[in-house]
């Protein structure tokens, strides 16, 4: 079975729960574990969040886009932004790092997704955005594989 989504919507805050409630949705008809749906909502968030916070600096005008996938027991998702880009992506994958220490971010985001998913893939350049490629192979005892 194979099954896909997309979705597109504006750089606000508020839609970042829009965006991890919209994931989860999709994927239930997959039966994932309690533990799977709350690691993949949480990387939802991480990378939604980033996207706002660090790509567009809060900028409302952005736009942030989401694929879904779903093929047999694998969700595939994309988060893509065309914001400011990361300068140093090595640098920005340590655990702690943050540019944005006066919003109390923890740095953590890049850490989170890779733990959580069972792939994690990044493409960024200075002014060019930034494309998150997420992979998690769900329990096949669970996944209801049409």
């Amino acid at each position: 079975m194979i099954n896909e989504m997309h979705l597109q919507f504006s750089a606000l805050s508020q839609n970042e729960s829009f965006a991890r409630v919209a994931v989860a949705a999709f994927i239930t008809q997959l039966d994932p574990t309690l533990d799977e749906i709350t690691e993949i909502k949480t990387v939802v968030s991480e990378a939604v969040t980033n996207s706002i916070i660090h790509g567009y600096e809060n900028d409302p005008s952005g736009i942030v886009y989401i694929s879904c996938r779903i093929e047999d027991s694998t969700v595939y998702i994309t988060i893509r932004d065309e914001g400011i880009g990361i300068k140093d992506i090595d640098e920005a994958r340590q655990p702690l790092f943050t540019t944005k220490p006066e919003l109390e971010r923890s740095g953590m985001g890049f850490t989170i997704m890779e733990n959580f998913m069972d792939e994690f893939e990044i493409e960024t350049g200075s002014a060019r955005g930034t494309t998150l490629r997420l992979t998690k192979h769900l329990s096949k005892s669970k996944a209801l594989c049409n």
